[in-house]
């Protein structure tokens, strides 16, 4: 009987929390093993996949994606790795690659150290070795917490990103110090809000004045936000935001105060960040030297506080959120003239000028009268032919549907080509570092910066890929959305509940002249579930 010849892969990983934890499994040892052991079976190796740095606790690995692709189109037909917690560390998504796909697509799985060979039939115990796998990423999960915590509580820094007017000693771990040559710059942004300032007319200031942002002297300092910088015009290093401005202001770090857990991820199996509740924080007093006294806090605070007052006439902001602007995204934010009249613009506009947009000017009360009269015609609808409204909206839904999925699927593949180029750079950049053509310290700068943009392009990666698979999983929102609207027997007035509940969000263009001279504007609803249908 002829033996078949299988086409392996080999497939190490590592991450910090395997080091952590003391396992003897490096990559080069990962390799070694794997190597040999495919050479004493007779196993022809296709190629090795190596993903060094990266939990086991998810799927969402460059190089095991690599191999799922290689995987799809034949090229492989068996995937070697030294034990079962080299696949993964997530008993669930573990047990779903051994257990379904792998046999689905005819692929022999072999995990040395644990004896599990699918060759040889079932293995009863690796669904068992999965558990306690995930069951050690959880141990060293929680004790990863409570070793933070208690450096938390010691007055360590932990971040990789200092805030503005303070360096990291380079003598004692975790300690933040005072940076000279831009404390001045807090010391000048609280003494402007300690005379009466507001974050906008201090952006304006610090804009006027010339003086660099933040992310502008990170990248100064490591190159971690080269990419916003590169190819951009003189003035982007001194484009301060409003929010750049409150955020300072916010922060008790400046106060010689540390602040921890303001965000957290849903579980030691998903990475997605969350915003925590003030409660849940963990403030840590007098970690550091201050660059502001208490009183400099509680006087520009005050000022914060008697700014948050209501509008000068009976307008509620209703529609906080949800406006945007039709050319560069931004939110619309609420003016009042001297007549005491309401009116939206560009955020952006208010913040940098028309340098880079308009200001899409639009009065309250034209925007309550057009969402209104939508709201009450698509409800009339709905009562008087649900059933056509159904039919309706799910072909415009499709329509939207496909535009959408057609200009995600464009810029992923950009996203995904770019990322292709900086592997490719990486490997370049080493080999003239080994060939004497790039020395230490550039090298050292270079792919500081590529590093960063890698995590930049691989997280844009991730955010265009769920932005497909939503895409797919909206084909029922037609039926939502109506069932939604015929909660309301009558829509006689706009509340924000109401508002948020059905409409994702509101673009206004900006006006125009059509060819007989009249004065036109493009406002689009999109609704939520079914997207713009009228």
């Amino acid at each position: 009987m002829k033996q078949q010849i299988y086409n392996a892969a080999l497939y190490c990983r590592l991450s910090r929390d395997d080091e952590q934890h003391g396992e003897s499994s490096s990559i080069s040892t990962q390799r070694q093993m794997l190597r040999q052991y495919a050479n004493e079976q007779g196993l022809h190796i296709v190629d090795e996949y190596v993903d060094d740095g990266y939990s086991g606790t998810n799927f969402e690995r460059p190089d095991f994606e690599r191999m799922i692709e290689d995987i799809e189109v034949g090229k492989i037909s068996c995937v070697i790795t030294k034990d079962l917690s080299r696949l993964g560390r997530n008993y669930i998504l573990t047990g779903q690659y051994t257990e379904m796909y792998f046999p689905s697509k005819n692929v022999r799985y072999i995990a040395l150290n644990d004896g599990v060979d699918t060759a040889n039939g079932d293995n009863e115990i690796a669904p068992f070795r999965n558990i306690l796998n995930e069951m050690v990423a959880r141990d060293t999960s929680r004790k990863v917490k409570s070793a933070y915590k208690t450096k938390f509580l010691n007055g360590e820094y932990v971040s990789s990103m200092v805030p503005l007017g303070y360096k990291k000693d380079s003598e004692i771990k975790g300690k933040l110090i005072i940076d000279e040559e831009t404390r001045w710059i807090i010391e000048k942004i609280f003494a402007l809000a300690a005379h009466g300032k507001g974050a906008a007319l201090i952006q304006r200031q610090l804009r006027s004045e010339n003086i660099p942002t933040p992310t502008y002297w990170r990248d100064q300092r490591d190159g971690a936000w080269a990419c916003r910088y590169e190819d951009q015009p003189e003035n982007r290093k001194y484009r301060w935001s409003i929010k750049t401005v409150s955020t300072i202001l916010e922060n008790e770090v400046y106060l010689g105060h540390s602040v921890h857990y303001k965000q957290g991820t849903v579980s030691f199996k998903n990475r997605k960040n969350i915003r925590r509740d003030e409660d849940e924080w963990l403030k840590v007093q007098n970690t550091h030297e201050p660059i502001i006294t208490q009183d400099q806090w509680d006087l520009v605070h005050a000022h914060i506080s008697s700014r948050r007052r209501p509008q000068k006439n009976s307008h509620v902001q209703i529609f906080s959120g949800l406006l945007k602007c039709g050319h560069c995204g931004w939110n619309l934010s609420m003016c009042v003239n001297n007549h005491g009249k309401s009116y939206y613009r560009c955020a952006q506009y208010c913040q940098h000028g028309k340098e880079v947009c308009t200001s899409h000017h639009i009065t309250y009360d034209l925007v309550y009268g057009f969402v209104l009269s939508r709201l009450q015609y698509w409800l009339s609808d709905a009562y008087v032919n649900a059933d056509e409204l159904l039919n309706r909206l799910l072909k415009s839904g499709d329509k939207q549907r496909s535009t959408a999925q057609k200009h995600n699927n464009r810029e992923l593949q950009k996203a995904e080509k770019r990322k292709a180029e900086l592997d490719n750079l990486f490997a370049k950049m080493y080999e003239d570092r080994v060939a004497g053509r790039l020395d230490d310290e550039n090298y050292t700068m270079l792919s500081r910066r590529y590093r960063n943009e890698q995590r930049q392009v691989s997280e844009r990666v991730e955010t265009l890929k769920a932005k497909l698979e939503q895409s797919e999983q909206d084909r029922c929102g037609a039926e939502q959305w109506i069932a939604l609207i015929k909660k309301y027997e009558a829509i006689d007035e706009l509340t924000a509940p109401l508002l948020n509940e059905l409409i994702e969000k509101i673009e206004v263009h900006q006006m125009y002249r059509d060819e007989n001279g009249n004065k036109i504007r493009d406002i689009d609803i999109h609704y939520r579930f079914v997207g713009k249908i009228d």
